[in-house]
Formats: C-alpha cells, structure tokens, sequence
C-alpha cells in the first residue's frame, strides 16, 4: 500500500506584491495549485497583510475543490468569529475550510496590539481557542465553556457546519509547547525540519499527525535544478541583514532553530538548503536536486512518520509539476 499523504502550496504575500495585480496571482496560484492535485493552499496572516478571509473566499470563488488553510491568531479575533466565518462559506458555497492556528508572530506585532503573553502560555491560549471554535462547529447545542483565556456560556452557532465540511487543524509543532498543544486539540503538528538523517521517526503510538514545510526545487538533474534555485534565490547582504532584524523580533523556536545551522552554499552532498531562508527569501528549508534525489528524501520524511507536507509559494505553474512529478517518485520508493 502507498502511504496516504497530504500536500497544501501556499498564497502569494500581498507584501510581495503589486496591488494592481496581487488579486490575479492569488487565483493563478490557487488554480495551479489544484490542478497539481494540492488538498489545499496555505493563506498568511500577520500585520502587514491583507486579510485572509477576503483572500480565502476569493480563492473559494475562482477553484473547484481546493480548501483554503487559513492562518488564525486569537490576538485578531475572537473564535466564535472564526467559527462563524467557517460555517457562513461553508453555507454559501459548499466549500471546506482548514485553519493554520498561529501562536506566534514577530513580538513587535504582538506587542503593538497590546499582547505580551509569553512564549508557551500563547499555546495554552491557543488550547482553549481551538477548543471553542472546533465545540461551535461540531454542532454543540449552547456550547458553554470556562476557561483562562476564554469563557462563553451557552453560545450557538448558525448556520451549522456539516459534518463534511469540519476543518482539518494545523499548529507548528517545533517547540514541546506548540506539540503539546497539537496533541490536545487533535491538530497537524507542522515542523520546520532538519535533514531527514538528523530528525528522529516519530513515537507511533502518539494519535497524532504530523507534517514538515519544506520548499522544493528539482529537475531532470541536479545541476539545472541548483541554477534555478540560485536564480531564484540569489544570496545577498540586504537579504542576510534583513533577516538578522527578524531574529530579533521573533521567539519562534523553529526560526531560532533553522538561524543556528550553518549555511551552505550547495547542500554540500545534500539537497538541504537554508540559503532562502537565512537571507530573508522564504521561511522554510529548501531540498533542490534532481527529481529522484528530492524524492529520496520526502520519501525519508515519510517513512519517519510525516504524512502532510507544506509547500512554499510556487513561482509558476510549472514549478508546481515539477514538484509533482517528484511525490510521484517519492510514493514509488515508499515502504508500506
């Protein structure tokens, strides 16, 4: 048996974007992206974006099937918000919605909206406020609930969300506190990884799933892949500062996690790369190669446990196939 997987892309930034055209990229992406067979597609959030759910319901418009994976954080909206926003498109257009819960961001954000909750005590909070929303939506009759960081009594939701429609959950589980946390409210754990050679295989005995965010670049062999990642991601001393500036401004394990390792130039014998992400291009680790070298190590990845795989922005829709072609190879090669 192949092992069942999931694979969500990820929204353009509008930060990263023209204005004038920012609104066809998305619908570009988010129809490439379900054309190459994604479950769902990944919409950001934080204070220098635009609003997610204007994006996700525009996604939802302009696709057939694909689920937008929203980014919510407690400090912007209360969770009978998201509940209600979930089961509202859910109601008008027969759609599913999945939700990236976000403990986190830069301090500085965090701060200037009058949150200076620490590190782990935001994953406890967000506990509770996964909590609330997955009691709205499961059809809780007057859902009542006493908690530190959130109290409702008797809250009904309408119009209900059917059972088919229930939202998947991801949470970054890189930090104990961000996997304890997927652990109780039954969420993905997402994990910025190392090499497949350095993570250890998961405790199978933990009801649990878990997923890596990783970006991919590869081709028929590895040499034009590495020109194309080079290309994409020049190295740069802008880049290096800016994301120096960005250390400082988050406490996000995984981003203190992936800034400690020293930086390759070409994988040195491994299709791992941290040059996108140590000079402020993406967020997540790179694996470039030919298709079959890339797909050894998702094949890695899944054979240590991890069933959901994140994908970074594609550049086109190109790119999208040639990291198709990969999880194709890499399901080949996959032990039962």
């Amino acid at each position: 048996m192949v092992p069942s997987i999931q694979i969500f892309s990820t929204c353009p930034a509008s930060n990263q974007s023209d204005p004038h055209n920012y609104r066809q990229q998305v619908i570009d992406v988010a129809r490439w992206s379900e054309q190459a067979g994604c479950e769902g597609i990944l919409v950001y959030t934080d204070n220098g974006l635009v609003d997610p759910w204007m994006v996700s319901q525009l996604i939802i418009e302009n696709t057939n099937s694909i689920s937008p994976l929203v980014a919510v954080q407690p400090v912007y909206m209360h969770p009978y918000t998201v509940a209600k926003k979930i089961s509202t498109l859910g109601f008008l257009y027969g759609r599913r919605v999945c939700l990236n819960l976000v403990a986190g961001g830069f301090v500085n954000d965090l701060q200037a909206m009058g949150d200076r909750t620490p590190h782990d005590d935001r994953y406890l909070r967000l506990v509770e406020y996964a909590k609330v929303i997955k009691g709205l939506l499961q059809g809780a009759r007057g859902l009542s609930f006493d908690g530190k960081y959130y109290q409702v009594k008797n809250l009904r939701l309408a119009p209900p969300l059917p059972d088919e429609m229930q939202p998947d959950l991801m949470i970054s589980g890189s930090s104990a506190a961000g996997f304890a946390a997927a652990c109780e409210t039954g969420a993905t754990a997402i994990k910025y990884p190392q090499p497949p050679g350095e993570e250890d295989a998961l405790d199978a005995s933990l009801s649990i799933n878990c997923g890596v965010r990783v970006g991919i670049v590869a081709r028929q062999d590895s040499d034009s892949a590495w020109e194309v990642a080079h290309r994409r991601f020049p190295a740069d001393r802008q880049g290096q500062l800016a994301h120096d500036l960005a250390m400082k401004t988050s406490d996000s394990h995984w981003h203190q996690q992936l800034s400690a390792r020293i930086p390759t130039a070409r994988g040195e014998q491994s299709p791992y790369w941290l040059i996108p992400f140590q000079h402020y291009k993406t967020f997540c680790p790179y694996l470039v190669g030919s298709y079959q070298c890339v797909a050894d190590e998702i094949a890695s990845y899944v054979a240590l446990g991890y069933r959901t795989f994140l994908l970074d922005i594609p550049p086109d829709e190109q790119e999208l196939k040639h990291t198709a072609e990969v999880f194709r190879l890499a399901l080949e090669h996959c032990p039962s």
